[in-house]
């Protein structure tokens, strides 16, 4: 994994860690890093192990009622449920609007997990299940071509611009099997450092070697000649298009 994550920030150049994710089923015997010294969100524990700390959240000290449902620990409070809560942060015009977009958020199964794990993927001492990274839209761009590097075809992203990291790029991708792309959420531009130009991408794991190896084959010639914009460069100098 150490190799994984050093390619992806060489290769793509990330500011930031990609950040290893496990959810914790409660059969899993398998010790899990330690608990952070107060209630956290979700998005806030990913942004500390984008900066390269291990932890992990459970139903007692996950402070984000959404994302405790998200992640199977908690039911859904009704505040949220109904779409007061959503209305009232005046993210939708109405409650029956908030209360329609909560219907359609997928969720784990509720008690299945005891803990979600994360760290920095490169010093990780568990398996990931998604592998979530923050990068610019550029960034992310080459990691969805990459995805498609064998396979061809096109790619649909799932999101409702709310619940971002813990559905968007946790949820979606351990539960499809899928990359997906969030613009993030209210949620996550408040209560974390994430830039304005930043979005974020959830990977399932076992897609992450060949992910890599795409990135590879890109950066012998598509990453750099994009990135020095060869035709760009010519049009401001007056040449041919």
């Amino acid at each position: 994994m150490k190799e994984l994550s050093s390619e992806l920030k060489q290769m793509l150049g990330l500011k930031g860690e990609p950040i290893a994710v496990k959810l914790v089923a409660k059969e899993d015997p398998d010790p899990v890093p330690d608990e952070p010294s107060g209630r956290l969100r979700y998005c806030q524990l990913l942004m500390e192990a984008k900066k390269g700390r291990s932890l992990s959240l459970t139903a007692k000290n996950i402070s984000c009622p959404a994302a405790a449902s998200a992640l199977g620990f908690l039911p859904l409070p009704e505040k949220i449920a109904s779409g007061g809560m959503l209305k009232a942060l005046g993210l939708f015009a109405s409650n029956e609007a908030a209360a329609k977009t909560m219907r359609e958020m997928p969720r784990l199964e509720l008690g299945k997990y005891r803990a979600v794990a994360v760290a920095p993927l490169e010093t990780a001492s568990f398996r990931p299940d998604v592998v979530v990274i923050e990068a610019t839209p550029e960034q992310v761009m080459w990691i969805n071509l990459a995805s498609l590097h064998r396979s061809g075809g096109r790619l649909e992203f799932s999101s409702a611009v709310f619940q971002a990291c813990c559905i968007d790029v946790t949820v979606i991708p351990y539960v499809a099997k899928k990359v997906n792309v969030s613009l993030g959420c209210y949620g996550c531009r408040e209560s974390t450092d994430i830039a304005d130009e930043e979005c974020l991408i959830g990977i399932p794991f076992q897609r992450l070697p060949e992910i890599v190896g795409a990135l590879r084959e890109l950066s012998k010639k598509a990453i750099p000649t994009a990135r020095r914009k060869p035709i760009y460069t010519a049009l401001g100098k007056g040449g041919p298009s």
